[in-house]
């Protein structure tokens, strides 16, 4: 017999076997010597009042049943030799691009990866100076090479998307490159900055194993098309790629590609607005507080040992969200732009999420209407790419644009900052002058209801860096919903979060595996 329970206990009795196992007993009805294992599924702490809690979804071995039958993780799928007579493009080495390979090489497809930046190894090295030298390589940084933004943030696995793929299957793949066995079982996984990049390699190593390709330093500048439709790019070589079929799995940061877009399009007779479509989007600045004021909050002034606290806030503000987005407990603040021409900051964590910080985006929502792009979606992508050349001017090289909480409330400079996490340095500026209104006045009403809901939240050692710009792209390359193709160039499959179809690494790398299916489906499954 295998039954599913949750079990409710103290932090300290998660590792205590025997424990766990006479309260499985109790709850079941079972004497303990009936049960022949716990497996914990997943792992979440309940810490809503002092007395916390840890909440186990538990899968319980009895009678007959025993380990290894059934413990909720997915088997690997088999990843075939590639044909070489059968290929696929993929524009992106991110989460989608990657796991659009993988899937692809299930059906002996061959996945042939373009990625305009530089392997993870060089992409470490570029990141490494920026410190020192206040410049971004245009091609090698935050965003662009092997693995996307993904391979240096520091992989959250948290998703609600589990009706787009398997969350399941997605989790065991990074665990099968490398991941640790708790990505399983915590309520929300992450990966660890610091290891990302190894498990990205690693996958690189699957990939190109089973006769798939990955070329680095590669823009496609231009796509090939025939009668048909989209057979191949063109890249800044002058080399023409083809294949059976594209996937753009080009991130969030790629502006260029939607100019490339526009030019297929016309080209075939279409308008702009009939391939892209501008939706909803979010954008603000990093809050950072110090880790051990977060955690006192949380944990209710409570000393015991426990992980870095997470939080989670939201607010309506004149009619639009103000919320908090990819909190990193434990974390840092990092220069995430993709040229020297502005300035754009995320947030995340090491595996251990134990640095002296605390840090969150909190962002306000816009809609279309919000910035005249209703039936104009370059304005959006204008709107977002402009803050971030505004927040460039305010700033000093990558030194952002940073004012501490309790000044922006006020609305006055800031004579002095607590210590960062941000390496390149900081800029005393007053956001208020700069930043857009609407953006301003709706930060600044979430921020006084946040510091209602969180007491101690609102104090003049939380610092606000700007700017954080790209939670998600402005823009949706519109697909048909059951094919997955460009709605106006056949052949071409829109992927991921450049594309406006996905938020996060689960959700991105479900997508481009969805999109692989499909071509394998319609092009060599016949």
């Amino acid at each position: 017999m295998i039954t599913r329970i949750n079990l409710t206990v103290n932090p300290g009795d998660t590792i205590n076997e025997r424990f766990l196992t006479h309260a499985a007993a109790k709850q079941t009805g079972l004497s303990p010597g009936e049960i022949n294992a716990v497996h914990i599924l997943k792992k979440s702490v309940d810490a809503r009042r002092k007395n916390i809690k840890i909440i186990l979804r538990c899968e319980i071995f009895a009678g007959d049943s025993f380990p290894g039958e059934n413990t909720g993780t997915f088997t690997l799928p088999e990843w075939k030799e590639a044909d070489p007579a059968k290929r696929v493009i993929i524009v992106g080495s991110g989460p989608a691009g990657l796991f659009a390979a993988l899937r692809l090489l299930e059906d002996g497809i061959t996945p042939i990866i373009v990625e305009r930046g530089a392997d993870a190894e060089t992409r470490k090295k570029d990141i490494d100076k920026i410190p020192e030298t206040q410049r971004i390589n245009p091609e090698s940084n935050y965003c662009f090479g092997e693995g996307g933004a993904g391979t240096f943030s520091d992989g959250k696995l948290y998703t609600r998307s589990d009706k787009r793929g398997s969350v399941a299957k997605t989790v065991e793949i990074f665990c099968a490159h490398g991941g640790s066995s708790r990505l399983r079982t915590d309520a929300h996984p992450h990966i660890g900055t610091e290891k990302l990049p190894a498990i990205i390699k690693a996958v690189r190593q699957t990939i190109i194993s089973r006769g798939g390709q990955i070329k680095f330093l590669t823009k496609c500048t231009a796509l090939l098309t025939d009668k048909n439709g989209v057979c191949g790019i063109k890249t800044q070589t002058g080399e023409e790629i083809t294949g059976r079929a594209v996937i753009l799995a080009c991130g969030h940061s790629t502006y260029d590609l939607y100019g490339i877009l526009e030019k297929a399009a016309l080209d075939r007779g279409h308008k702009p607005e009939e391939l892209i479509a501008a939706k909803t989007f979010a954008m603000g600045v990093r809050v950072e507080h110090p880790r051990e004021l977060i955690d006192s909050i949380q944990y209710h002034r409570n000393k015991m040992e426990m992980p870095a606290a997470e939080y989670r806030l939201s607010a309506q503000c004149g009619n639009r969200g103000v919320y908090t987005f990819c909190m990193c407990p434990g974390g840092i603040v990092v220069p995430a732009s993709s040229s020297d021409e502005e300035i754009v900051v995320n947030g995340m964590s090491p595996s251990g999420r134990d640095t002296g910080w605390s840090n969150s985006a909190v962002v306000v929502e816009i809609r279309p209407e919000d910035i005249g792009a209703e039936n104009s979606p370059g304005k959006a992508l204008l709107f977002q790419q402009e803050l971030g050349f505004e927040t460039k001017r305010q700033g000093e090289g990558q030194r952002a644009p940073a004012q501490r909480l309790t000044d922006f409330l006020e609305g006055k400079l800031s004579s002095s900052f607590p210590a960062s996490s941000y390496t390149p340095g900081l800029v005393p500026s007053v956001l208020d002058t700069w930043m857009p209104e609407h953006i301003i006045s709706r930060l600044k009403e979430g921020f006084e209801i946040f510091g209602k809901k969180m007491n101690g939240f609102i104090t003049s050692e939380a610092l606000l860096i700007a700017s954080e710009t790209r939670t998600s792209s402005p823009v949706r390359i519109l697909r048909d919903k059951e094919t997955l193709e460009s709605t106006v160039l056949p052949g071409l499959y829109p992927a991921g979060e450049g594309a406006g179809y996905s938020g996060g690494i689960v959700s991105s790398a479900m997508d481009g595996e969805k999109c692989a299916a499909k071509i394998a489906e319609k092009f060599f499954n016949t």
